[in-house]
């Protein structure tokens, strides 16, 4: 007989979710009837129950079904699993264990542990010979041939997660405790409190500047010894966000960088999302720091789906790759019970089985499984310093439920607008950078080492653990499903994602309507939770500003998620004080590039940390912005005091959710995933604009400005007529930005109608690659001139700045001797002895 769903096990469960066949079919009450059921369900094998949604407003069922069927339709990759299930299949067959074996659960374990592995453990299989009793023609119409095996493969992970003395789980956790294997388990750690950058930042910074000396003086083509330390500029790169387009979109932008020679000059790199992805395989024993081994390893790597199952399930049970992938679970269920292990989780699996495994399997590095390591490719500034980014959401509507419960008589007077008013100032997101140094948040001006994160910690000290030592950093593969979890997006944002789908499919009309009559509500819901990290600042009241939510203080853990939630563009922390990022070259491979402006959101954060030099107003130019407009909305944003600018702040960014939420309702042409709707508006957002018409080419460059903000028009882009304003003094941060279009020197790719681009797709051909980093490289190409003459006007403007200091210097010196009698003394060679 056919195993029932019950005996897959949930991991089973789960991989038939991932990768099933699509379609149910109702003759058969089948696998595929579960399916159905299963889209409904919110828990999985490697997700804890969710506590009741009391909170929030209620969705209509069809809308929540409609939206989890298509999203199911939309990630599937039905296609592939197809083509590659016979060659898979052949060496599945000839890896399967042997019999069954029950093992006895074992009582002393914690819960989290036990509820975690106990399915695993209980489940029983048929035999697989039973197969045989059905018809291979229906057994193909249930299931594809490889899900035979899943059985198989459940077992042989049943019997490494048990726990028992040789078993897998077992050895991870004897080594979690062993400090010659995990050294930073012996070492205490607190929260640092400052807004300043850590020590090992600032060493950092000192030694990158002397490399960065020399590739400026080839850069720029100038005598090494002409070049002063104190006058070469802090580059930073910053990646979009976009999954793997972004991923491979920016290794062709960096393999540009580097063969031009501007790479060498760069001091940051940022990313969100794929871009994190890209910067974790850099900074690693398979990029060894080069753009060419990076591509080459993504091409051996790529072209199979991350959640194919025969592959995953491979990666997960058979040496050498199984211990590093599962090391990060195994100690995190372990060793801290009030932990979640969810499908972010799940999600940094797969693409760390994909992505941190190379070709071969042999050459698996645990050293690239920790982000800390990556101080090796920095230590003595040969590389650039790498920032990962993620964000943490504040709800409103949880905010405002909770100070409304506060009036026991639910009179709704002063209480509830103050609870309006507080649920207007929390809806934000907080920015956690990581760097191989510290985890941090500006938010709180705190941080930890980055060692020491998966870690327990109160009042601003870590808690060590019974044993006495510590848990090990938390893995790699669990921060890449957190860079990554762009579905951990609000449903809001989810069907802004998928609506071109719906709209094209025949008879949806009136599904879309409903839909979108609801994105109110949907903008307040996160169906799918993020994942979950210790909170370094659990019970730190006092110690951190007084704008730090309380929730904050409260919870031991905190919610982690892609960062493109917030802006798709890294540049907040390259704006963070002390770092004086003076050029900033943005790659922008996000999926709506013109209708999300991600440069115009910085705007805010630049009022909101007083950094006059962001040249406010860049962007996108809007279809109907006038100068006589923007003139007056910058009137009309000018503060007379803080308070007044954290009142403007705060209803500005109300009103641009609305407006994003407002967008989503009216527009229908967002992409499927970044690259799958194709009309006439879409291709549109992928093309070269009028530059002379104040549209953005393929390169743009804006500068702001150190002096006060006035009521003018945003500034204008740079171009040959105007290049002189990077050498004025008053001169601020350049922007360079290098969108992500399309280009008539690479014919037949086109990020709108190449749905290999879709931000959703995880297969990529090595052709396609190629085709997506040529691309990039010939986008780079068009702009290259335009950079380097913006480093050598701001390299120009720093030396001028430094010799007429230096000048100043020199004068007040020489009169300072004057008044001291030291130099000039009469009867001493002038005329008058």
């Amino acid at each position: 007989m056919i195993p029932s769903t019950r005996s897959l096990g949930r991991l089973g469960q789960l991989s038939l979710a991932l990768a099933g066949k699509g379609r149910p079919r109702t003759a058969i009450r089948g696998p595929h009837y579960f399916l159905a059921n299963l889209r409904q369900r919110r828990h999985g094998f490697f997700s804890s129950q969710q506590k009741a949604q009391s909170k929030g407003p209620a969705l209509g069922a069809p809308a929540v079904i409609a939206i989890g069927a298509l999203l199911i339709y939309s990630l599937y990759p039905a296609d592939e699993f197809q083509r590659l299930a016979p060659k898979e299949n052949a060496a599945l067959r000839g890896a399967q264990p042997d019999s069954p074996e029950e093992d006895a659960v074992d009582n002393e374990e914690n819960t989290l542990w036990f509820k975690t592995t106990g399915p695993f453990e209980k489940v029983p299989f048929t035999s697989d010979l039973e197969w045989s009793k059905i018809p291979d023609k229906v057994v193909h119409l249930i299931l594809p041939e490889w899900s035979k095996s899943i059985p198989a493969y459940v077992r042989k992970l049943q019997r490494e997660l048990n726990m028992e003395p040789g078993s897998l789980a077992d050895e991870i956790w004897q080594e979690a405790h062993d400090p010659s294997v995990h050294p930073e388990i012996q070492y205490s750690a607190k929260v640092r409190i400052s807004d300043d950058l850590c020590d090992e930042e600032k060493t950092f910074l000192s030694r990158r500047r002397q490399v960065v000396a020399v590739a400026l003086a080839k850069y720029l083509g100038i005598k090494e010894e002409d070049v002063h330390p104190d006058d070469v500029p802090t580059i930073a790169i910053c990646g979009s966000g976009g999954g793997l387009r972004a991923l491979v979109a920016g290794a062709g932008s960096l393999l540009a960088t580097a063969e031009d020679g501007l790479f060498d000059c760069v001091t940051y790199t940022s990313g969100v999302s794929g871009s994190c992805w890209l910067q974790s395989l850099y900074y690693s024993s398979i990029g060894q720091g080069s753009t060419y081994h990076l591509i080459d390893h993504v091409k051996a790597r790529i072209g199979v789906h991350i959640a194919y199952p025969p592959v995953a399930f491979s990666s997960m049970i058979f040496a050498p790759t199984n211990k590093y992938l599962l090391s990060g679970m195994v100690e995190k269920l372990k060793g801290d019970p009030g932990a979640d292990f969810g499908l972010v989780d799940v999600y940094g699996l797969l693409l760390a089985a994909r992505l941190l495994v190379p070709k071969g399997e042999l050459g698996i590095n645990g050293n690239d499984f920790k982000l800390s390591n990556q101080q090796e490719y920095i230590k003595y500034g040969q590389n650039p310093l790498p920032i990962y980014t993620a964000v943490r959401h504040e709800i409103p509507g949880e905010v405002a439920e909770e100070a409304t419960q506060t009036d026991p008589a639910g009179t709704g007077g002063t209480v509830s607008e103050e609870a309006k008013e507080i649920a207007k100032q929390q809806a934000w997101f907080q920015w956690f950078e990581i760097t191989p140094y510290e985890f941090f948040c500006e938010e709180f001006t705190a941080g930890i080492p980055t060692w020491a994160m998966g870690r327990t910690f109160k009042e601003g000290r870590d808690v060590p653990r019974e044993c006495g030592y510590h848990l090990p950093e938390l893995r790699m593969p669990l921060l890449m499903g957190i860079f990554g979890s762009a579905f951990c997006a609000t449903l809001s944002h989810y069907y802004r994602e998928i609506r071109p789908l719906v709209t094209s499919l025949s008879g949806f009309q009136a599904v879309d309507e409903m839909i979108s009559g609801h994105n109110e509500d949907l903008s307040k819901v996160h169906p799918i939770n993020p994942s979950m990290v210790r909170n370094f600042a659990y019970k730190m009241q006092g110690k951190l500003p007084e704008t730090v939510p309380k929730s904050i203080y409260d919870n031991e853990y905190i919610q982690l998620m892609d960062a493109g939630m917030s802006n798709n563009l890294p540049i907040y922390p390259l704006l963070r004080p002390g770092r004086d990022v003076e050029i900033v070259v943005a790659f922008d491979a996000s999926a709506d590039i013109k209708t999300d402006n991600w440069l115009s959101e910085v705007d805010g954060y630049a009022r909101q940390r007083n950094i006059k030099s962001w040249p406010v107003g860049i962007g996108w130019p809007k279809a109907d912005a006038s100068p006589a407009a923007t003139a007056k909305q910058l009137d009309e944003a000018q503060a007379a005091s803080g308070a007044e600018a954290e009142g403007k702040l705060t209803e500005a960014k109300v009103d641009q959710a609305a407006r994003r939420i407002e967008a989503g309702t009216t527009t229908s042409t967002s992409d499927k995933g970044g690259g799958e709707a194709v009309d006439g508006e879409r291709k549109d957002k992928y093309l070269q604009g009028n530059e002379e018409a104040g549209e953005l080419g393929y390169c743009t460059v804006w500068v702001g400005t150190t002096q006060e903000r006035t009521s003018k028009p945003p500034p204008k882009a740079i171009d040959d007529t105007t290049h002189w304003r990077l050498t004025e003094p008053d001169a601020g941060i350049a922007v360079v930005y290098l969108p992500f279009l399309t280009n008539d020197k690479v014919p037949g790719v086109d990020p709108a109608a190449s749905e290999y681009m879709s931000t959703w797709n995880f297969v990529y051909t090595p052709e396609q690659i190629d085709q997506v980093v040529a691309l990039a490289k010939a986008n780079y190409g068009e702009g290259k001139q335009r950079i380097r003459a913006t480093v050598r006007a701001v390299y120009e403007r720093k030396k001028k700045r430094r010799q007429e200091r230096e000048a100043r210097m020199r004068h007040d010196q020489f009169r300072r001797h004057v008044r001291l009698g030291i130099v000039d003394k009469l009867g001493e060679g002038d005329h008058f002895s």
